[in-house]
């Protein structure tokens, strides 16, 4: 067992975000989150970068069921991998995400979002270019006339007025294009965000600078202060800041409040905001360079200085490219239809999105104490864990193409509960907010390392994932939990008893398996133990997950109920037991029966949480497809996940039919496209479905690579008829921990009719662990 974390050999990783024009492998920079690793020999996509729609998700693609909206809630604005800085446009009409696709004006573009919530936050200091000598409250604008790409976007308003932005991780370039015979003007407001906000700024010579406090996030308590520092090729002409809706030149400071966009009773309050005007030159064009820091403005300064230096825009845009397409690009595949390939690149860059690089190139970042701390050099520490709802696949594909970078991330959530004293559910920047159920971050940090994500301190983690499971902030009703083994029905301190329940058993099922790899025998039995709570709410005389009181008994129960269940109802939580679906199959009745109850389960794919069927646009559900494996029928398995990826899944504005979650919903596609999916909450074997591309490519990132050959792939060809592991055949519709840690070879034949007996044998479906 290591107890402190291990340096890597070179003492520091690579950036893919310094890289100069054409330039694919990138500089070093202290502090970087991503190293270089070679791209794949021969790879069949060049340019993986044209396939990503970053308007996926930005216009609603399902019913709104009451938990986020029918939209992915995405945002298509200029973003680096994991960058802190997201520069991206914010319509008149607010959208968790900021950007709604069927609105036609933009109010302005703020620096930082999330990616896929269900409720906002972030959204702070937009920028707004204008024309005239007063600031403009929005600008109307053409989709014909907007574009975005990794890394990049575009828009010209119907005036004229364009506006280009680029960003690295932790700052941004902008360019602004001024019509002629116009007066070129500018805003900057650090005291608007998607929710209330305060903030100050100060105009100094070409540049301004200042904060932004916020917080708030699904009306929570955290809080955050943001800094930003904005220098200017052009001198201002003219200089001021707003009072009372006029620009008072006199003042080269202010500080204020601002109504959030989210607030439903948005005021027009003047905010903290800079208004300034060029003289843009015969070009006619602006650029502004900004940096970020969750520290100070010394850290946003030094964070511009180092990732932009003197790199004009079209050279930082490139090199963000390029670092998109290294990592794009270690998911590699050959044939299938452009749709398919816009679905799985699309999906791969908004999985790619969260958590957050949170430290500044020095290495300095706030933490959960308040307090200022430094990661390791070669190191970044990362925020904003959508825990809930990345646990269940998106974590692990991090790790499994960017084992560094999930260190990382695991380290960061170690630090956040070590500094704020417990492992909080949904972080933002470096705050909890409580938000959801259940006890994620272990499951996210035990995910990572059995996926080969090792180089962070693993005896602190096991520490701070015992003491959370008596945390009460961590684990509300824990001593219940432990009396009882299941949280009561009739309790009132959790958020639904039955997914509470089993939400915690995954959790201690995961540090189980987390303790055992690095040696702790004594918590591995102790958690294994505790997983088997889920046993206690399954009712012998249903075979159904149930509530359950103090008493013992059972109140009625019907499996569209929503009462005792987070975001979903009894029969989309009767399957939430990935880690023992054999020992849940027995006390339903057996294979035949759980076979049954799958059938008409998903004889709905989504639909929504009143009726007791699938609901795949959100989280719950999302293991349900792979269950029928264990069942002996993975037939099923590959028809529905085939049907749920080309049915709920697309590139278009309206590709998800529910909230993207961090990339949590956006990981599942992916995938569901390479056709096997990490089941089981802190372990690495992958329950295979088929593949949807004839040749696949997974550079891990770490020298390890699983090639996929499946000849007669196609959508309709989704049927496995035999399949060989490293040229032996096998009838097991699932890979070891050990396949997916060494390497491999996959060599499948498809037809599009079921075989029903490949993989049916009993001794062949997945692993349980009961």
């Amino acid at each position: 067992m290591r107890t402190s974390r291990r340096r890597r050999t070179s003492g520091r990783s690579r950036s893919l975000l310094a890289g100069a024009v054409g330039l694919v492998t990138a500089l070093a920079l202290p502090g970087s989150a991503v190293p270089a690793v070679a791209a794949p020999a021969a790879p069949g996509v060049e340019d993986p970068a044209q396939y990503v729609n970053p308007f996926t998700g930005t216009k609603p693609g399902g019913p709104d069921f009451g938990h986020g909206g029918g939209a992915g809630n995405t945002f298509p604005g200029a973003v680096a991998p994991f960058g802190m800085m997201q520069w991206s446009p914010d319509t008149a009409e607010y959208q968790h995400g900021g950007y709604q696709y069927e609105d036609d004006r933009i109010r302005g573009f703020s620096l930082t979002h999330i990616s896929g919530a269900g409720c906002g936050d972030f959204g702070n200091i937009p920028f707004l270019p204008t024309l005239g000598d007063a600031p403009a409250q929005d600008h109307p604008f053409s989709h014909e006339n907007e574009s975005a790409s990794p890394g990049a976007y575009d828009v010209t308003f119907d005036n004229g007025l364009r506006t280009e932005l680029t960003a690295t991780q932790r700052a941004g370039v902008a360019r602004f294009t001024y019509p002629e015979g116009e007066t070129a003007s500018l805003s900057i407001d650090a005291a608007k965000a998607f929710n209330d906000a305060e903030g100050s700024l100060t105009i100094d010579g070409n540049t301004i600078s200042g904060y932004s406090d916020g917080g708030g996030f699904c009306g929570g308590s955290n809080e955050y202060r943001v800094y930003f520092h904005a220098e200017f090729d052009h001198d201002f002409t003219s200089s001021g800041v707003v009072r009372d809706g006029r620009v008072d030149t006199s003042a080269k400071e202010i500080s204020g409040s601002g109504t959030g966009a989210a607030n439903e009773q948005q005021a027009q309050d003047d905010g903290a905001q800079a208004f300034v005007s060029f003289d843009p030159g015969a070009e006619r064009t602006v650029t502004a360079r900004v940096g970020l820091s969750f520290v100070s403005l010394d850290g946003a300064k030094a964070n511009a200085a180092e990732e932009l230096g003197d790199r004009d825009f079209d050279q930082v845009r490139d090199g963000t490219r390029a670092a998109w397409n290294e990592l794009l690009g270690r998911i590699d595949v050959g044939g299938g239809s452009e749709q398919d390939r816009r679905r799985l690149y699309t999906g791969l860059y908004h999985s790619l999105l969260h958590p957050n690089v949170f430290s500044d190139v020095d290495g300095n970042y706030t933490g959960f104490d308040g307090e200022v701390h430094r990661a390791e050099p070669g190191h970044a520490q990362y925020a904003n864990y959508s825990g809930w709802d990345v646990y269940r696949s998106q974590t692990q594909l991090v790790a499994l193409i960017a084992p560094d970078i999930a260190s990382d991330i695991a380290q960061s959530a170690v630090n956040q509960s070590a500094q704020g004293g417990y492992f909080d559910r949904w972080t933002v920047a470096n705050g909890g907010t409580g938000v959801m159920t259940g006890d994620p971050l272990p499951i996210m940090i035990s995910s990572a390392h059995a996926f080969g994500a090792t180089d962070f301190d693993t005896g602190r983690a096991l520490e701070r994932m015992r003491a959370g499971a008596t945390n009460e902030d961590e684990r509300p009703v824990h001593e219940q939990y432990g009396e009882l083994g299941y949280i009561p029905a009739e309790d009132e301190e959790s958020w639904g008893s039955v997914s509470t329940t089993l939400e915690y058993t995954g959790s201690d099922f995961a540090i189980s398996q987390f303790a055992d790899r690095i040696g702790d025998t004594g918590a591995r039995d102790e958690f294994q133990q505790r997983a088997r709570n889920w046993q206690n709410l399954v009712n012998p005389d249903s075979g159904w997950i149930q509530p359950r009181k103090a008493d013992g008994s059972w109140p009625e129960f019907d499996l569209a109920q929503q009462d005792g269940y987070v975001e979903g109802n009894a029969a989309q939580y009767a399957w939430m037991v990935p880690f023992d679906h054999q020992g849940l199959f027995d006390r339903m009745g057996g294979n035949e029966q759980a076979g049954a109850r799958l059938d008409e389960f998903f004889a709905e794919l989504n639909a929504g949480p009143d009726e007791p069927h699938a609901y795949l646009g959100n989280e719950p559900s999302a293991n349900t497809p792979w269950a029928y494996a264990y069942a002996g029928q993975p037939h099923k398995t590959q028809d529905v996940v085939r049907r749920s990826l080309t049915e709920l899944f697309s590139a278009e504005p309206d590709g998800l039919v529910g909230n993207d979650d961090l990339g949590q919903m956006s990981s599942w596609s992916v995938w569901a496209a390479l056709g096997m999916y990490p089941e089981a909450p802190g372990r690495a074997d992958l329950v295979l479905a088929s593949p949807l591309f004839p040749s696949i490519s997974i550079d891990r990132g770490n020298g390890t690579t699983i090639t996929v050959n499946a000849p007669d792939a196609s959508q309709e060809a989704k049927y496995v008829q035999d399949l060989s592991v490293n040229g032996e055949r096998t009838g097991k519709p699932w890979l070891s921990e050990r396949f997916v840690a060494e390497g491999g070879t996959l060599d499948y034949a498809l037809g599009t009719e079921p075989n029903t007996g490949w993989g049916s044998a009993p001794e062949d479906a997945p692993p349980s662990f009961g």
